[in-house]
Order: C-alpha cells, then sequence, then structure tokens
C-alpha cells in the first residue's frame, strides 16, 4: 500500500511579500529613471546609423545588454557611496542605507548584472559593442565615481562622458565602427549633461554640502552656476547642428533648431533670474525637466529622419 505524499506548504503571503520586496530593492540598485534616459538615445541611434529599423534580435540585444550594462554601474555606485547617501535626504530610502540589500549581495549582484551585460552586447551585438559597454561600466564606476565625485567640482562634466557611451555602443552595433555621427552625437550629450545636472545640484545643494561631495551647484554661487548653463547650453546646441552635414534631414534639423532655441531660452532665462537674486529651487528644477524634454525629442527626431525625406545637405 502506497503512502500518499503531503502536498508541499504553499508559500506564505509574508514570503511572497518577501521576495516581492528583495526583487524591488534590487531593482533599485539600477537607478531605472536613469536607464530610462539612457535607452531614449539608444534606439534613434541605432535607425539612424541603420537608414531605418535594424534586425529585432540586433535591437534587442543592443537594448537589453545597454541596460543591464547601466544597472550594472548604477548598483556599482550606490556600493561605493553608501557612506554618503544615508547623509542625503534625497538617497536616504537606497537599499543600501535602509538595509534591504547587504553590501556584499549588492558587489555581487553588480559584478553579475555586468558581465552578462557585457556578454550580451559581445555575442548579440558585435564586440565592439561589447568593449564599448566595459568602457561605460568604467568611466561611470571608476572615473566618476571613485576619482572625481568627492574630488572636484568638474565631476559631473568629464565622469557624464559614461552617459554618452549608449550611442557608440548603439552605433557600433550596427556598423561595427565609430564613425563622425556618432562622436558628434557622444558630444551632445556630453555636453548636454552639465546644463541637465547642475540645476538639480543646486536644489539639493544642502544635501551635497552634507556629504561633502563639490557638486558645483552645491559649492558655487547660483550666479556662477548660471553662466556655466548658458555656456554649455549654447555649445550643446552648435553641437547638435554638426549632424546636418553630416546626414540628418529636416525633421532633425528642424528639432534641433528649434528645440535649441527653446532651450538656450529657457537657460538665460535662469541666467536673468541668479544674477537677480530671484531664482527658486523650482526655477531650477524647471531647467532640469527642460533638458529631458529637450534630449528626447531631439532623439526622436532622430529617429523619424530616416524615413522621412534625405538629407538636407545630400
Amino acid at each position: 500500500m502506497k503512502t500518499q505524499q503531503a502536498p508541499a506548504p504553499a508559500r506564505s503571503p509574508q514570503a511572497r511579500q518577501g521576495f516581492g520586496r528583495k526583487a524591488k530593492a534590487y531593482l533599485a540598485l539600477t537607478k531605472p529613471r536613469v536607464i530610462e534616459l539612457l535607452l531614449v538615445t539608444t534606439l534613434p541611434t541605432m535607425i539612424f546609423a541603420q537608414g531605418g529599423f535594424p534586425p529585432l534580435g540586433l535591437i534587442l540585444a543592443t537594448m537589453v545588454g545597454g541596460a543591464l550594462a547601466a544597472g550594472s554601474a548604477g548598483a556599482f555606485n550606490c556600493y561605493i557611496d553608501r557612506d554618503i547617501d544615508k547623509l542625503m535626504h534625497r538617497t536616504e530610502n537606497r537599499p543600501l542605507v535602509t538595509g534591504e540589500v547587504t553590501p556584499r549581495e549588492a558587489l555581487a549582484f553588480s559584478w553579475i548584472l555586468g558581465l552578462v551585460a557585457i556578454a550580451v552586447l559581445w555575442f548579440g551585438a558585435n564586440p565592439l559593442a561589447g568593449m564599448l559597454g566595459v568602457a561605460a561600466i568604467f568611466l561611470y564606476v571608476v572615473v566618476y565615481t571613485l576619482v572625481l565625485k568627492r574630488r572636484t567640482s568638474q565631476n559631473i562634466v568629464w565622469g557624464g562622458a559614461a552617459g554618452c557611451m549608449p550611442v557608440l555602443i548603439a552605433w557600433a552595433a550596427v556598423t561595427h565602427s565609430v564613425e563622425w555621427p556618432a562622436v558628434v552625437l557622444f558630444l551632445i550629450i556630453f555636453l548636454w549633461t552639465p546644463p541637465h545636472y547642475w540645476p538639480l545640484s543646486m536644489k539639493y545643494g544642502d544635501d551635497y554640502r552634507a556629504a561633502s561631495v563639490p557638486m558645483l551647484g552645491a559649492i558655487a554661487g547660483a550666479r556662477v552656476v548660471s553662466v556655466q548653463v548658458v555656456l554649455y547650453a549654447w555649445a550643446m546646441v552648435a553641437c547638435s547642428l554638426l549632424l546636418i552635414p553630416a546626414g540628418a534631414g529636416w525633421v532633425y534639423s528642424v528639432a534641433a533648431l528649434v528645440g535649441g532655441a527653446w532651450f538656450i531660452r529657457e537657460s538665460h532665462r535662469l541666467y536673468s533670474l541668479a544674477q537677480q537674486g530671484e531664482l527658486s529651487p523650482k526655477a531650477a528644477m524647471k531647467v532640469f525637466h527642460g533638458s529631458i524634454s529637450y534630449l528626447t525629442v531631439l532623439f526622436l527626431a532622430l529617429a523619424i529622419d530616416p524615413f522621412v525625406g534625405s538629407a538636407v545637405l545630400a
């Protein structure tokens, strides 16, 4: 006579809730909002490089690999900066500060994500894309987080190069090379990063000062920062126009001119308020959010461009 095995006990609601909370904590380590912004630039660059839609498998490999690489870099950043994150209100709820993830777990998670990311880019796209993925993680983790962030007010300028790498990875995934249009796109994002991030650091200046992180927006006055925002905005817009002789069409050209003029106007408005001593955190954040809208519109136009007409200077 066979004995009937007792059914395995169902997982309790507490266990399911605990798993979900842990998964959410790991996701938070990757800084998903930053990943979203990086991916906004990846697909349009691939479409522009291809002159149409690349193969779906290549798109998926590049997008997934890029997202994992950015997530790995973000997780490494959370691991390294856990001492200062607990000092800032903006970051006091990150998983390593609250204890939802241990430092050892975060470090292992960072390495695993990074290795998987490089494998996906290397074999799903090509070795050049994989090597550029390694460079992106290195720039953010070593150059920005370990070397520059706590030492210089120019940290976000040079460290921000990591955020420019997705366009190089995207271009390399399609063409197996890095050509002049990809360099222009890299420089656009490079010049966009300071006027994007410095207004945010102005709002959270108390946080950065408490953690002894020398973000320009925290250690310099609004008058000084606003001048830098205007200069970088002009340089960024001028650089965006270099893509026109590099093969951009009318959709991108109009977006670059109109969107660039709008963002320069917003930057000058920030400057005027700062010079008059009337700059509020709300006004600074308007430029921060405006910079995201500008970049999104510019790259959306880049994606539409190959399907509408020919190059302006063909």
